[in-house]
């Protein structure tokens, strides 16, 4: 009878594990419409409460919906705190704990109001009447008064037809806020007792991130007083008492940017975020941990040594510590840096931590895993533990990629980092069709993160690939700056040492090629296929190639003058950098255009060169526009329509799945 049941066992136990296996599926276009994400954690005063933002899509109206949820400590109990179709987000915890805060346009609300609703339970109440726009508020210590930052109302006169746009700034364009007006943000104090509010700041000056002094006489915040703040990033850290009319003592004096300030807890310092370059245009940068006295003088670089990019600064209960995150080749992890400098790590390993609060000596952070997408954790003795589980559900039934990292050599001798997105089901030794899918910015990275577009592509059957090209960061000042005034060439050396390690490591089908990725990512797939025919397929996401026509008509003119010079009196930067346009009978990849309409980023100007020049050679190529979309593509519908078409794109050109047609109604 026991060899019987062992028998049984022996065929059973691999039928139930193939069960388990099979029980799981692909990921799906569709899926984003499932996706939920966590933001905005906040830790109660009493440590045993963690406030959040949950934001889920209503697939019936297209859109997104965000809700303030709570989840205790332990991760016992989760209780949805919001339920209104409107939209609630910043949720803040009253300092004595017997409140939480959020805004919303809810109820019919004109813009975004500050709510204050008694934890317990019970309705929300209104507090604000805000004619401006609300970007920014925080508690005063002893729970009294709010300090609110918004910006200047917009003209409402009403006329028959709509009044001109009058332009009169040196930077006219911004993605998103559009033609910009001579629109400021200010600091006001409200009182919550009376809901009276009064002025702190006026003038022709921006003034953001205010800080509490821990006694709550005086706020620390971050503004830009040049005699042209368009023409330049150089804000500072600013001090004033919290009480109209007061003097403004500026604090920090150097040329590059000062931001984020955080009081230390016994009132002596104020940490904050300082440039490692004194530019004018600061593109190719790390943040550097900086503390100075509440008296000025001369400030103190902590981090500077470590030479990487810091930020989410969080001072620790005794005054003599800070929490920061550290961007740090493909990882972002939590270190604990002294006020001499010394840092150690607090928890890491090939993860993604996106977010950092503390509160009554307990820590929570956002993190997310190639397989897991951010989830809200408690981080102890060195270790992540999870609090939020069930919003997601559904990703345990997912069948996703394996990720791991490499390095590869360019031709020149530079070492790049890497990771390797591999399609479940993947063999050993089986060549695979792969698409390099390469990362914006240019100063960012690829991280041990979940990554939503990689995924879907190797959902499709693809090796994924993204590359940390020089110009991204996490490696380094040099590595981040190597690419200055020189777009479009060490980026593609670096990418094509990728495909040559994946090919010669026999990973990569050399006739399967493709390249795609969004805005500076798209940007470099012009560069790449315009330098080399290897590509089978492309998609060019918000790109573009003949940089000569973006000046004046973009977001970036502060970088074109102070890293290219103005056209006039450097063309020949200018068309040198516009090579994939200009050489555009050079190139042979079918290409895929996808931008959106509104985008002032990288308008879609862009797009619609390369498309035409494409269309000019009889280059197969597509130009797909999203209409009303900014830089980011942010309607559920349109997110879903991208991946579809970025997996029937590859697929027509690269194989592996059956081509499908690109103008189907969806």
């Amino acid at each position: 009878m026991k060899k019987i049941l062992l028998l049984i066992l022996a065929f059973a136990l691999p039928v139930f594990l193939f069960a388990q296996s099979a029980a799981k599926r692909k990921l799906q276009p569709n899926d984003v419409y499932k996706l939920k994400t966590v933001s905005s954690a906040q830790l109660s005063p009493d440590g045993n409460w963690v406030a959040y933002v949950l934001t889920s899509v209503d697939s019936a109206k297209d859109k997104r919906n965000s809700d303030v949820w709570m989840v205790r400590w332990d991760g016992q109990e989760t209780v949805q705190l919001t339920h209104t179709p409107d939209g609630e987000s910043s949720p803040q915890w009253s300092p004595d704990g017997k409140y939480l805060s959020f805004t919303s346009s809810r109820q019919g609300a004109k813009g975004s109001q500050v709510w204050l609703m008694d934890r317990r339970g019970g309705e929300a109440k209104k507090m604000t009447a805000l004619k401006g726009d609300l970007s920014d508020y925080k508690w005063s210590p002893d729970g009294k008064k709010m300090v609110l930052v918004v910006q200047d109302p917009p003209d409402t006169s009403k006329t028959k037809t709509q009044n001109p746009i009058v332009i009169d700034r040196y930077q006219f364009k911004q993605d998103m806020e559009g033609y910009r007006m001579k629109r400021f943000t200010h600091l006001y104090i409200f009182d919550i007792a009376t809901q009276k509010i009064d002025t702190l700041t006026k003038g022709n000056f921006n003034e953001t991130s205010p800080a509490w002094s821990p006694d709550g006489t005086s706020l620390a915040f971050v503004s830009n007083r040049t005699a042209d703040p368009d023409k330049n990033e150089n804000t500072d850290i600013w001090m004033m008492e919290a009480k109209k009319g007061a003097a403004i003592k500026q604090l920090t004096s150097w040329s590059g940017y000062d931001n984020s300030p955080q009081w230390s807890p016994d009132g002596k310092y104020i940490a904050y975020m300082q440039s490692t370059m004194p530019d004018n245009y600061i593109m190719y940068d790390q943040s550097i941990l900086t503390i100075v006295t509440r008296e000025g003088g001369a400030p103190k670089l902590l981090t500077k040594a470590m030479d990487r990019p810091v930020s989410n600064a969080i001072w620790a209960n005794d005054s003599q510590s800070i929490f920061v995150l550290v961007t740090d080749d493909r990882q972002r992890y939590i270190a604990n840096v002294s006020l001499t400098g010394q840092a150690t790590t607090t928890a890491g390993g090939n993860r993604s931590f996106t977010s950092l609060e503390r509160n009554n000596n307990r820590i929570v952070s956002i993190m997310s895993e190639p397989q897991l997408p951010g989830e809200i954790y408690a981080i102890e003795n060195g270790s992540p533990r999870r609090l939020t589980f069930h919003h997601n559900e559904f990703v345990s039934g997912i069948e996703f990629a394996t990720v791991e990292g490499f390095t590869s050599t360019s031709k020149d001798g530079t070492k790049v980092s890497n990771l390797l997105f591999k399609p479940a089901g993947a063999t050993a030794g089986q060549k695979l069709p792969t698409v390099f899918f390469i990362h914006g910015g240019p100063t960012a990275q690829d991280e041990f993160g979940f990554d939503l577009s990689r995924q879907m592509l190797a959902a499709a059957g693809y090796a994924v690939v993204g590359v940390n090209y020089r110009g991204s960061n996490g490696r380094g000042m040099d590595f981040c700056k190597a690419i200055y005034a020189d777009w479009g060439n060490k980026e593609v050396v670096d990418i094509h040492g990728a495909v040559d390690h994946l090919v010669k490591e026999g990973i990569a089908d050399p006739d399967r090629l493709g390249i795609g990725g969004w805005s500076y990512g798209g940007i470099l797939t012009n560069y790449s296929i315009a330098t080399d025919t290897r590509f089978k397929a492309a998609a060019s996401g918000a790109g573009s190639a003949l940089q000569l026509s973006l000046y004046g008509s973009d977001q970036y003119i502060l970088q074109y003058e102070n890293e290219l010079g103005v056209p006039w009196k450097n063309l020949d930067k200018y068309l040198k950098l516009s090579y994939p346009f200009l050489k555009a009978d050079k190139i042979k990849t079918p290409t895929l255009y996808i931008v959106g309409e509104k985008d002032f980023n990288v308008p879609v100007i862009g797009s619609e060169q390369m498309y035409q020049a494409l269309r000019s050679q009889n280059i197969p190529t597509g130009l797909v526009i999203y209409p009303g979309q900014f830089h980011g593509i942010t309607t559920p519908s349109y997110q879903k329509d991208r991946f579809e078409r970025y997996v029937e794109w590859f697929g027509k050109y690269l194989g592996g799945i059956p081509p499908a047609k690109l103008d189907k109604k969806r």
